[in-house]
């Protein structure tokens, strides 16, 4: 059955729309509740020392390089095939549908199924890189906030709503360049450093329209990436 493409934005407008609207979908709900947990278990720990402050300053620091990267090698996967058969998987499947209906916000968030997997491989990274319970326990807790943050500027960038300070602007401004300008630019999202650092924030006056913007499976990479 064809999906019929929402044409226009149908989202709240005001922010005291928005706010019940984000908390009332499942992932961010999932977040919040990962926030709390980690959060809890933190305060439980406790032995707070200074290098608590080191864990948020590295992944403020990746983030923007994290968000870029799951974007361009995750969500714009280019299906193959392998041996005859089609390899392709459900996170890219659901991104493809997202930039074929950007405006429906019935699609837009990350998908549940994905925490099944990503949340285990957040504390098993966090408790590798860092060398005590604490401060392992801090860098999750810092994580799932950033990523409830993100989707917090996704689910705008996706809504009526008229962002009133700069840097929200900016970001906003920014991921609607990716959907309706040229999809092979402007990655990312809640931060623009990875768009910057990897040479994907052009001048939007310098890039053409792309005509794959809602079709990114059939997209040909032309100076940018995916």
């Amino acid at each position: 059955m064809t999906r019929t493409s929402t044409p226009h934005p149908t989202g709240p407008e005001t922010l005291g729309a928005a706010i019940p609207f984000f908390l009332g979908q499942t992932s961010p709900r999932v977040l919040i509740l990962g926030l709390l947990a980690a959060t809890t278990l933190r305060l439980a720990l406790g032995n707070w020392t200074r290098w608590d402050l080191v864990p948020p300053l590295v992944v403020l620091a990746y983030w923007p390089i994290n968000e870029w990267l799951i974007h361009v090698f995750i969500l714009h996967f280019r299906p193959f095939r392998l041996f005859g058969r089609l390899v392709d998987f459900p996170v890219p499947q659901s991104h493809r549908a997202h930039h074929a209906d950007p405006w429906n916000l019935s699609i837009l968030f990350i998908p549940v199924h994905s925490f099944i997997y990503s949340l285990p491989l957040l504390v098993v990274t966090a408790w590798i890189l860092t060398p005590t319970p604490e401060l392992a326990t801090t860098a999750v807790a810092f994580y799932i906030a950033m990523a409830l943050h993100y989707e917090w500027v996704h689910f705008l960038a996706h809504t009526r709503y008229t962002p009133r300070t700069a840097y929200y602007e900016r970001v906003i401004r920014n991921h609607r360049l990716h959907h309706f300008k040229n999809e092979h630019f402007f990655f990312g999202v809640s931060m623009r450093g990875g768009d910057h650092l990897f040479r994907t924030a052009p001048d939007p006056k310098s890039i053409p329209i792309s005509d794959t913007c809602r079709d990114i499976a059939a997209a040909t990479p032309s100076g940018g990436y995916s």
